[in-house]
């Protein structure tokens, strides 16, 4: 499906007004939309971007979503040794530090600095942790985000089942080291740390990076009514 496609499919969408969600929970607004228009995956084309992301949105939703993990040449220590010495032990009694971090220090001193040219995980006794160049991160997003289609859907329950009323797409476009630094510093982007003592090794699900879901176009340079 290329846009064009899209949007005389989704000006019919519209016109439906509330549709019984395809699936419970969290996720069945997201298998809605895609069932509606008829797609199996995110198969949808912009010439001369490749594919585009496509994430419909409750009205009213604070969920955090993650945008892309990075790690790339990041840890400024080794992350076993951050975990021993910065991390906490979760209800099974694993060691590890799966924290989403602001500019805030969390319970375990552990924060978030940000500057013109790059973003540092620290802790309060002055020891830096990761850190990434702002460009990087920027380049970063616009390799897993090029694109992204924002579909918003008010949202009711009838006779105990959800229902969705999608009622404005839009497209959205680039984004610059400007804008990211203006949302780790405001404390609307996110980072979350995902990793865990394994014995010998430190455990890591990627370095994610969180935004919730109402603050996504923030996050955006160009935006078309579709």
């Amino acid at each position: 499906m290329n846009l064009e496609e899209f949007k005389k499919k989704f000006k019919e969408i519209e016109k439906k007004g509330f549709v019984k969600s395809t699936r419970k929970g969290p996720t069945g607004i997201g298998h809605t939309i895609e069932t509606l228009l008829g797609l199996k995956e995110n198969n949808l084309i912009l010439p001369d971007m490749g594919s585009i992301e496509l994430k419909a949105h409750r009205d009213g939703s604070n969920s955090l979503i993650t945008l892309f993990t990075f790690n790339k040449k990041a840890w400024k220590m080794r992350p076993l040794d951050a975990i021993r010495k910065f991390g906490c032990y979760d209800k099974n009694n694993r060691l590890g530090m799966y924290y989403t971090l602001s500019l805030e220090p969390n319970s375990a001193g552990v924060f978030i600095t940000v500057n013109k040219k790059e973003l540092l995980i620290q802790h309060i006794s002055g020891v830096e942790i990761a850190s990434w160049k702002l460009s990087d991160i920027t380049k970063r997003f616009l390799q897993k985000i090029p694109a992204l289609l924002f579909v918003s859907a008010h949202t009711d329950k009838q006779d105990g089942d959800e229902h969705f009323h999608f009622y404005k797409a839009q497209l959205m476009r680039g984004t610059s080291s400007k804008r990211l630094l203006k949302l780790f510093s405001s404390g609307d982007l996110l980072v979350d740390l995902r990793l865990y003592d394994k014995g010998t090794r430190a455990r890591n699900h990627g370095t994610g990076f969180r935004v919730s879901e109402k603050n996504l176009p923030l996050l955006f340079d160009n935006i078309e009514e579709i």
